[in-house]
């Protein structure tokens, strides 16, 4: 070569050279794995929202301690406030998934939310977890291939173990129904009258309440006249305590079996102190006898949350419980997929082999066919005693 030509490639060499260092260079900020959270974050529901940040905050701690994902990436939590609206949940959705490039989104309470970022989820191919939201439609979505999986309640599921346990515990031979007005009261009524048809039963009545209801005598004074003995309800916080409220100014004492939806903020606040007499299905307690895993989710817990005392201040223990456990199976799925692209993670949620988790211990929770971790046998009943959550029959 010439002598001319010599700078030119001493440039060269050393931009080869530069690209090498830089090559070797560990993970920075940019290589973080995202993580999205859709979530009530504010309202009623806020407590929720925060349970759902600190489970997975406390997964996402553990995997990044241990060496984080993919050769020493670490996982990185986005939220975004939904503020329980399905319009605000789908630009949050398009926002996580298209600006933040989420490997896995999650989210959220409300069923209608949930329902709402499902079909943008299976479209963009970006798996979806869910660790609250129970309508059975949001992972039984008729999509193929289904990007939505979940660690948390299903509502036919929880309509069948919500009647057997009104006859258990109450003896209820007419069972009225007081359910919101929006698709997870649809997705409960459907299951609770398929649930009553398969024991040759009908529902006394069927009463509908909005979500923003602040008096909800009349459709319970329907309910009384046709003689219900027992009330299946489904709503969240602010609706379920005016149920409550009805009931007193009614002066009507029936017993009330609910889905978890007052478990997911001021319930005992807005509701007075009759909500004691709510019982309500959940996913998991810290009371009672724990297992080495939960005695060290709650040292985590207390070690990086100042308010955080003991169990009586893990709540709701569902939110943290569920959002914890689908964090970590959501980061085996990562794993096994080898890869942050949506197809590779689907198929790796179908390969985790077992995972000891919060909840249970989990041996092959999904295949092609079954995208819910969690079964009915993996529910507990429980009722507010002094604004603590605990489990039905216990005042410790």
């Amino acid at each position: 070569m010439s002598q001319p030509h010599r700078p030119a490639r001493r440039a060269m060499l050393s931009v080869a050279a530069a690209a090498c260092v830089l090559c070797a260079l560990p993970a920075h900020a940019a290589d973080t794995i995202k993580i999205g959270l859709i979530t009530a974050l504010s309202g009623q529901s806020a407590r929720a929202g925060e349970a759902l940040t600190r489970g997975m905050t406390i997964a996402i701690d553990e995997i990044n301690a241990k060496g984080g994902l993919l050769g020493g990436r670490k996982l990185e939590l986005v939220r975004r406030d939904d503020e329980g609206n399905p319009a605000k949940g789908v630009l949050a959705a398009r926002e996580l998934i298209y600006k933040e490039k989420v490997a896995v989104l999650f989210g959220g309470l409300d069923t209608p939310v949930s329902m709402a970022i499902v079909p943008i989820a299976n479209q963009e191919k970006v798996p979806f977890m869910g660790p609250w939201a129970a309508g059975t439609a949001i992972t039984h979505n008729g999509a193929n291939p289904n990007y939505v999986f979940r660690v948390s309640a299903v509502d036919e599921v929880v309509d069948k173990a919500m009647l057997q346990y009104a006859q258990k515990a109450f003896s209820a031979s007419k069972v009225g129904l007081i359910l919101v007005n929006n698709p997870w009261g649809e997705s409960n009524e459907k299951g609770i009258v398929a649930a009553l048809t398969a024991k040759g039963m009908k529902p006394a009545g069927i009463e509908k309440f909005e979500a923003n209801d602040v008096d909800v005598v009349p459709q319970l004074g329907r309910l009384k006249a046709a003689g219900a003995d027992v009330l299946l309800m489904v709503g969240n916080v602010g609706p379920s305590a005016q149920v409550v409220k009805s009931l007193d100014r009614m002066g009507w004492k029936v017993p009330v079996v609910s889905h978890w939806g007052p478990a997911g903020g001021r319930f005992t606040e807005l509701a007075g102190p009759n909500a004691k007499n709510v019982h309500f299905v959940q996913t998991y307690s810290f009371f009672g006898q724990q297992t080495p895993v939960s005695t060290r989710v709650v040292n985590e817990l207390k070690a990086k949350y100042s308010d955080v005392k003991g169990p009586d201040d893990i709540t709701p223990a569902v939110g943290v419980a569920n959002a914890y456990d689908a964090t970590q199976l959501a980061a085996l799925a990562i794993a096994q997929a080898g890869s942050t692209k949506g197809e590779a993670i689907r198929e790796g949620f179908y390969k985790i082999d077992r995972y000891e988790g919060l909840i249970k211990t989990y041996v092959k929770p999904f295949n092609a066919q079954a995208h819910d971790a969690l079964s009915e046998n993996d529910y507990v009943w429980a009722q507010f005693i002094d604004n603590r959550i605990v489990p039905v029959g216990s005042t410790k």
